[in-house]
This record gives C-alpha cells, sequence and structure tokens, in this order.
C-alpha cells in the first residue's frame, strides 16, 4: 500500500473552452488520495491523516479532494479499512504457512494460533496502521465492511471466529464456552501488542517479543 506513481505527468493540453474537466493528473485520484492517506497513517498513526497533506502528496489543490472525501473524517474511514484490511491479509499469510497435516484437533489448534500470530506481527511490523485500524472509531460491525476484508473476503474478527468455530467443530472447546470467546482471546493478544508497542515492553528485543507472544498464544488456547 504505497502512494500511486501512475500518471504523474499533467496533462499536456488544457480543456477546450466550454468543455467540463473530467480527468484530474491522476487517472484515479480517488486511489491516489487514499494511498496518500494509507502511508500518512504507516507514518504516523490515525492523526497524522489530513486532508490537505494527502492532497499536496497526490500532487492536486486540495479543493479537487472533496469530490472524493467529504472532509478528513471520510479520509481516515477509508483508510481505516484499508489498514484493517492489512491486518486480515497478515493473518491470512500466516494461515497460508500451516501445513495440511495434522488430526482437526491439531490443525483448529492450529489455525487459532496463526490469527494470533498475523495480528502481533502486524501491530510489530506495521505500527502506524495498527494504530489506526483497531484505535478510535473501530467497532465491530453488523454487516461488514467488504473494505476491510483481506484477499479471502473476511476481516480479522471474521477469521478469529471462524478460527474458534473450527475449534468446536474439532471438538477441541465446548460450544457453551463458544459465545463471546472471540472478544477474551482478541482482549488478551491485542494487550500483549499495545504493551509492545507503546507500553513497558516498548523497546524489548524482538527475539524475546517473539517469545512472549509464543508463550500468550499457549495461555490463549489453554484458557478457550
Amino acid at each position: 500500500m504505497t502512494v500511486s506513481t501512475r500518471n504523474k505527468a499533467a496533462t499536456s493540453r488544457a480543456p477546450t473552452a466550454g468543455t467540463a474537466r473530467t480527468t484530474y493528473r491522476h487517472g484515479d485520484l480517488h486511489r491516489a488520495l487514499l494511498d496518500a492517506g494509507i502511508e500518512l497513517a504507516r507514518q504516523g498513526g490515525p492523526d497524522a491523516v489530513v486532508l490537505r497533506e494527502a492532497t499536496r502528496r497526490a500532487g492536486v489543490a486540495p479543493n479537487a479532494a472533496y469530490r472524493h472525501f467529504a472532509n478528513r473524517d471520510d479520509l481516515l474511514g477509508a483508510v481505516r479499512a484499508a489498514a484493517v484490511a492489512a491486518a486480515a491479509r497478515s493473518m491470512e499469510a500466516e494461515l497460508a504457512q500451516l501445513p495440511a497435516t495434522g488430526t482437526p484437533t491439531a490443525q483448529a489448534h492450529a489455525r487459532v494460533r496463526a490469527v494470533g500470530a498475523g495480528y502481533l506481527r502486524f501491530a510489530h511490523a506495521e505500527t502506524g496502521l495498527f494504530r489506526t485500524a483497531f484505535g478510535g472509531r473501530f467497532t465491530v460491525q453488523q454487516t461488514p465492511d467488504p473494505a476491510m476484508g483481506g484477499a479471502t473476503g473476511l476481516n480479522p474478527f471474521q477469521h478469529l471466529s471462524a478460527a474458534l468455530d473450527d475449534l468446536v467443530t474439532a471438538g477441541a472447546l465446548p460450544p457453551a464456552r463458544r459465545p463471546g470467546a472471540e472478544y477474551l482471546a482478541w482482549s488478551t493478544v491485542h494487550g500483549m501488542a499495545l504493551l509492545a508497542i507503546d507500553g513497558p515492553l516498548r523497546g524489548t528485543p524482538q527475539q524475546m517479543l517473539d517469545l512472549l507472544s509464543q508463550r500468550l498464544l499457549d495461555m490463549v488456547e489453554r484458557g478457550l
């Protein structure tokens, strides 16, 4: 998710008199502004997403942005959706590495761990996007926004829910303990992420964080 460099060259001809201009310097200004906003979030979190700066990076006049985003909050919402989708893709990368072997119970446990590991990896590798995705106005939606889905179309919460459902199907999690389990698992892993990026674990060597993360995921599995 980097700022698009397509169509950087300005058009060499001005619009004919009496003909409305239908293009900008960018072939897709909406995408260019969103890419700029994503890069701002990557560098400085949600507070860094400013519409004027996004237009400057996209190479257009500030007023041009209002054809695509009503205000700064509108742009931030789109950036947040893209950041949540990036977290989903991080989970999917972990899930894709799992071997297609082992008992159904072992595979279900492995999927739960992969979802948690992807979340923690995203927090460490893309701290600005992580803060943008899961800070402020992020809510679990009754009707999920497709823009928040990864390559599979599932968002992070849906990945976690699916992994826990797999535990129930495999007989590793009693159905009576399934309701609300996603919130307990999520809060535990999210707390670890915040301790590592903003709390007393900030600055801890990555090797130590990786070990702590594995022990945390062990605790989540046992606690379920």
